[in-house]
């Protein structure tokens, strides 16, 4: 079987690498440096130099695929993902991009395809999590908790950015979504900031980012949902002064002659100040509540992770932890374990025990274990 990796960032080429041991890869991106990464790590991955987002070739550049797996910045990827749809291919998405995926689901039945999407770790364990306990309980309350962080903490940010710095910082000031007695708000991003204990890792600060997406209206009878951003204490404190000061305005200024936008400069400065060099080793913490009544007995699911970066492999937590439960889920179409047609978020994956339990297998099987505790 072919399949066709779009993007060949940090969380591609960790995609590519582990699908190359079952099925047949090539990997597409812009970045000759990023392919030729890939090429010296896993040989047998064939590698194709594309501009992704000239997305009028795409029908002859995909056909020759059974899979197509978008791998793309978040601004890219729900323009990516309709044509790879209209391609008529079946898709597994991380692209994470800010516009509602299930808008494609009618174009998604025409083609007959598959396509699952936000497939990462958050979104995705977590919808996966909360999509298969639905099934087993009456849920009255979601919380999910995640974070990417250095192992090295590092003044003045104590940050690294597993991908772009434009899309963390399009987290950092998107308005969050939150579920809260059975209706929708819209709060800022970096509010309700609180402190938080993890074990492996101690006191993180967690404050609220529009997470949520999907199971916003997948799981609208579910009365409160949330999702918020884990990093160190004092994190939030200086990514706002840099907010309310105009770091992050869009609309350019005038400065000894040239329009420079604020936002593309301070990008350009975060990228080297949050760019994670080779070698240096981060963690991925997370935690998952669903809290409900099974059978008229309360009942409480956690599911944590704790997940570090693989010394062996030189492979990113942020990267493994995303990239396999995407390669799981390719796995699904591929092995026919899930095979309806239209746009799937991972919620609606999760339902099925099967599909979870071969996620959470194929997750134990490259040591990103998912511990769960049930408090009754």
């Amino acid at each position: 079987m072919k399949i066709a990796v779009l993007g060949a960032g940090m969380v591609g080429r960790t995609i590519a690498e582990d699908l190359s041991a079952t099925f047949e890869i090539t990997s597409f991106d812009k970045s000759r440096e990023s392919l030729a990464i890939l090429a010296q790590r896993v040989p047998s991955v064939k590698t194709q130099q594309y501009n992704l987002a000239e997305t009028g070739g795409y029908n002859a550049l995909l056909k020759p695929f059974d899979i197509v797996v978008t791998a793309v910045p978040g601004f890219m990827g729900f323009n990516i993902l309709r044509q790879v749809i209209e391609a008529g291919k079946n898709v597994v998405d991380i692209s994470f991009s800010p516009e509602d995926t299930l808008q494609l689901d009618a174009l998604a039945k025409e083609k007959n395809i598959t396509a699952i999407v936000d497939c990462g770790v958050a979104p995705g364990m977590s919808n996966l999590v909360l999509g298969r306990y639905n099934e087993e309980m009456v849920v009255h309350n979601f919380e999910c908790y995640v974070g990417g962080l250095p192992k090295i903490r590092k003044k003045p940010f104590e940050y690294k950015a597993p991908f772009s710095p434009v899309d963390v910082i399009e987290e950092y000031t998107r308005p969050a979504r939150l579920m809260e007695n059975g209706c929708i708000v819209t709060k800022p991003a970096l509010t309700e900031i609180e402190l938080m204990e993890f074990e492996g890792v101690g006191t993180l600060e967690a404050f609220n980012t529009d997470g949520l997406r999907s199971i916003l209206y997948t799981m609208p009878h579910i009365p409160n949902m949330k999702e918020k951003t884990l990093r160190y204490p004092g994190h939030c404190e200086l990514i706002i002064a840099l907010q309310r000061s105009g770091f992050f305005n869009e609309n350019t200024i005038l400065h000894k002659g040239f329009d420079i936008s604020p936002l593309e400069f301070t990008s350009a400065v975060l990228f080297n100040e949050w760019k994670l060099q080779p070698g240096e080793e981060e963690l991925t913490v997370m935690k998952i509540v669903v809290e409900g009544k099974k059978e008229s007995v309360k009942q409480t699911i956690e599911y944590t992770l704790l997940d570090h970066y693989d010394t062996g492999t030189q492979t990113t937590s942020m990267a493994r932890s995303t990239g396999y439960t995407c390669a799981a889920a390719v796995h699904l179409i591929a092995e026919k374990l899930f095979n309806e047609t239209g746009v799937f978020p991972p919620e609606k994956i999760g339902r099925r025990q099967h599909c979870f339990n071969y996620m959470i297998q194929y997750l134990n099987e490259r040591n990103v274990i998912w511990e769960k505790r049930e408090l009754v």
